[in-house]
């Protein structure tokens, strides 16, 4: 009698443990680290031509190509060998983004990109421009006037000053679908989510929240990034299910230790299960100062000789004495962060000394430098 109460005390504690690890785990919306298979855009891209330029347009050859053939289509024929050197005029190129599911007769956002000499696109004006797909289809066609972020300015003697990038602008709504993207959405028995970042613990998760809900089978983990669901055909009856399930709540797995290294910003990230083996570490920093005092010779007043600059250059080193630090096993990030600061490491020293424990098998934790 004392044995079956003990256990069912240690089966009540045991309860109790995973209900509080459940509450403590990271929940996310299925929606948010997941998309569906075959749910996706697709890049458009077209060449055209900008009007309108205040002198700043480009004068390449493709650019009065272009020009002559536009005139041509309006029925106006320019004299053979005449280049119309127009510097209102600058060739572009247009790439927009078609969201899925877009139907004919809404509004995309283009971006319009000079590829000529153009100075600046500013108070330009777009020519419809078709825009095309992968497979050379029309799925767009763009005009409008742009707005452009950046300007410049010079001076006569070649002096000038840029900011941000005025060769580049955006129209906001500047395009027109045409075409509607063929899509296999209610084509089959399933649907498949496809994770962000490949887990198997979260893959496994998703599957166990949907089976819970929705019934057993209904959901399984392919591998860790694919997990196939059971759906409805009907196409109304399918929206309501995905509308379900993108709301669901997942305990998603703790990330892998990284810890991700930025060495043109000097930015350094570390992951929250980075963990160090057992490791002593010193750092200190040799400072090299060179400093050049040009000194003034005068000659004697009643002497021939001429000035003259004598040269003074003082060297100074200085070495600082930081002290060894001792990283015990297991640990914390927290622990990390305070032990470099006290050496007063800056980014670059503590990304050498990163680099180092990585050399040495004391990092537990992937090393990503990018």
């Amino acid at each position: 009698m004392k044995f079956a109460s003990q256990a069912r005390s240690a089966v009540c504690f045991l309860f109790l443990l995973s209900l509080s690890f459940v509450l403590q785990a990271q929940t996310s919306r299925l929606k948010d680290i997941t998309t569906v298979e075959g749910v996706r855009s697709n890049q458009l891209i077209g060449y055209g031509l900008v009007v309108g330029l205040d002198g700043t347009g480009d004068n390449a050859p493709f650019t009065n190509q272009t020009f002559a053939n536009m005139m041509n289509q309006f029925g106006i024929t320019l004299p053979p060998g005449v280049n119309p050197k127009s510097k209102n005029v600058a060739a572009v190129t247009v790439s927009a983004e078609l969201p899925p599911f877009a139907k004919p007769g809404q509004s995309i956002d283009i971006t319009v990109s000079s590829i000529g000499n153009a100075e600046s696109l500013r108070g330009g004006t777009l020519l419809m421009t078709p825009l095309r797909g992968a497979d050379s289809n029309v799925y767009a066609v763009a005009q409008g006037s742009l707005v452009v972020g950046g300007f410049g300015a010079g001076g006569a003697d070649g002096s000038r000053i840029t900011v941000n990038v005025p060769s580049v602008g955006r129209i906001p709504n500047g395009a027109m679908v045409e075409r509607e993207v063929a899509n296999f959405f209610g084509d089959s028995d399933s649907l498949t989510f496809n994770l962000h970042y490949p887990d198997f613990t979260t893959a496994r998760r998703i599957e166990e929240t949907i089976n819970g809900l929705m019934g057993p089978n209904v959901a399984h983990a392919l591998d860790p990034v694919s997990i196939r669901i059971r759906a409805p055909r009907d196409t109304s009856q399918r929206v309501a299910f995905l509308s379900v399930l993108e709301n669901l709540e997942v305990a998603t797995a703790e990330a892998a230790a990284k810890v991700i290294i930025n060495s043109r910003t000097g930015t350094i990230v570390i992951g929250q299960n980075v963990r160090v083996s057992p490791a002593a570490v010193t750092h200190g920093s040799l400072t090299v100062t060179i400093a050049e005092a040009p000194e003034v010779v005068q000659p004697n007043a009643f002497g021939e000789g001429e000035t003259a600059v004598q040269q003074n250059t003082q060297v100074n080193i200085q070495q600082d004495n930081n002290h060894m630090f001792k990283f015990d096993a297991g640990v914390t990030l927290d622990e990390i962060v305070r032990a470099v600061n006290q050496v007063g490491a800056a980014p670059g020293d503590l990304m050498a000394i990163l680099e180092a424990l990585k050399q040495a098998g004391a990092l537990n934790a992937q090393l990503i430098v990018i």
